[in-house]
């Protein structure tokens, strides 16, 4: 094996360039983390949490009751809606504002509870600056979308 093996250093130019080349793209790939982090949105959590807690069929009926507690933020209000059904609530913590269309507002207060009639349409929320937990028993048509936004 006569063969002369050399193995060739980086020239002059190419030390720099490739210095240069990893610095420039180091810079670039920090720059757009940077970009990309400042335009995603910061969660927010969502001013409402629905928990079900129990459902069952009633039997020979086309109906169902649910169970389940209604969490809203301070401030929140649901927007004018209804439930194809009956509701029956009771308010465990904060209190609750409420309004069904042609009846005066109300605000339920810790261990009160109210009812609700079928379909009626109706807008709720937190007031007094508080969350608010309500506790509520849903009787309602079966396979039908729990809350319906009002027309």
């Amino acid at each position: 094996m006569g063969g002369d093996v050399r193995c060739r250093g980086p020239n002059k130019r190419e030390g720099p360039m490739l210095k240069q080349s990893l610095l420039l793209g180091s810079m670039a790939a920090v720059l757009f983390g940077v970009v990309a982090n400042a335009q995603q949105a910061p969660l927010q959590p969502s001013p409402v949490k629905r928990t079900p807690l129990g459902k069952v069929e009633v039997p020979g009926s086309n109906y169902e009751v649910i169970f389940g507690i209604t969490e809203l933020a301070p401030g929140f209000k649901s927007g004018r809606h209804s439930h194809p059904g009956l509701v029956m609530a009771y308010v465990a913590e904060g209190e609750f504002w409420y309004l069904v269309d042609g009846q005066a507002e109300r605000i339920y207060k810790v261990g009160e509870a109210f009812q609700l009639p079928d379909r009626a349409i109706h807008n709720e929320g937190a007031a007094g600056g508080k969350p608010v937990k309500v506790m509520a028993v849903f009787i309602v048509e079966k396979g039908k979308p729990l809350v319906q936004p009002a027309q």
